[in-house]
């Protein structure tokens, strides 16, 4: 796919979330603007997944995974089958469960009918995902745990001899968390190389800007300096994460810091900074202001 499409796919995620947010006077719009190269590119240019194994529109829930819970559904199976040569994904900031939905659509994993069952009572397309969700492998839980669980299922698929990579998206604001740095010491420590880990450095959190909040940075350094290969992109730059990528490290486990802006091609939420962490709509004037803006940026769109 050349990099023209990738980036349409990439402002369709913006779109749909976009949208979502107006229709339902808030959402996780900023990171949808943060992420959204990371996810198109992830979906398109670099991981070797297969077709989706999922229906089209996502089931209802049914019920936790038991030896008695013969319905049991994996959000995983959107991401194709588990096979040895196969990547796999993880989302460990799991509130991006929008964006990653609105990326299964864009790329013809889910349909558009999916995301109106976002967050809807018995619904599997929640807004914080969860095992079942579309797109989803794990219960993540809280921030921060899970490159730790992939660390585990990266260390058995290692030594059953499988070859396929282990994909993770992570945020900037995990690495405020001490299980994150265990977990790169480990993965170090153990020389799991087929652990590939995009984080989106936008710099924001729940509470603001994350250097208001406690310092992560020299983070390209840091990670390093636990024995991990780092590399530091311009995350809205498609052929930069290409590249960096198929950065070489043999015995070490790679991350790439892909520095990224939270109101990218949606400028009008810059006047919100540095609150960006949900988006909520007040009034009908900060509606009317989205729709007005979501009209002229992306064109023939009516709510």
């Amino acid at each position: 796919m050349d990099i023209d499409s990738v980036k349409r796919i990439a402002n369709g995620i913006r779109r749909r979330v976009l949208e979502f947010t107006i229709r339902n006077g808030g959402g996780y719009l900023s990171q949808a603007c943060s992420s959204a190269e990371i996810f198109a590119t992830l979906y398109t240019e670099l991981m070797n997944i297969g077709p989706s194994l999922a229906p089209k529109i996502p089931p209802a829930f049914c019920g936790v995974p038991s030896k008695n819970n013969k319905s049991y559904f994996s959000g995983y199976l959107y991401n194709g089958p588990k096979e040895p040569h196969l990547d796999r994904f993880f989302l460990s900031p799991v509130h991006y469960a929008l964006v990653l939905y609105a990326t299964l659509v864009e790329t013809g994993r889910m349909d558009a009918e999916g995301l109106e069952m976002f967050n809807r009572d018995g619904s599997t397309v929640e807004m914080i995902g969860a095992d079942h969700s579309p797109g989803h492998e794990l219960m993540s839980g809280s921030l921060g745990q899970t490159l730790s669980q992939v660390l585990g299922i990266a260390m058995a698929r290692k030594r059953k001899g499988e070859t396929g990579k282990n994909w993770v998206v992570m945020s900037d604001g995990e690495f405020m968390i001490g299980q994150t740095w265990e977990a790169v010491e480990t993965l170090s420590f153990y020389k799991i190389d087929t652990v590939k880990v995009i984080i989106d450095a936008n710099g924001q959190s729940a509470d603001g800007k994350i250097g208001t909040v406690n310092q992560i940075e020299p983070l390209k350094q840091r990670l390093e300096s636990f024995g991990a290969v780092a590399v530091e992109i311009n995350g809205h730059d498609i052929q930069q994460l290409i590249n960096a990528a198929n950065t070489p490290h043999e015995g070490k486990p790679l991350f790439i810091i892909a520095r990224t802006n939270p109101c990218q091609e949606i400028e009008v939420l810059n006047k919100r900074a540095p609150k960006l962490h949900f988006v909520r709509i007040n009034n009908e004037e900060e509606k009317s202001e989205l729709q007005r803006f979501l009209r002229e940026k992306f064109g023939g769109v009516n709510l």
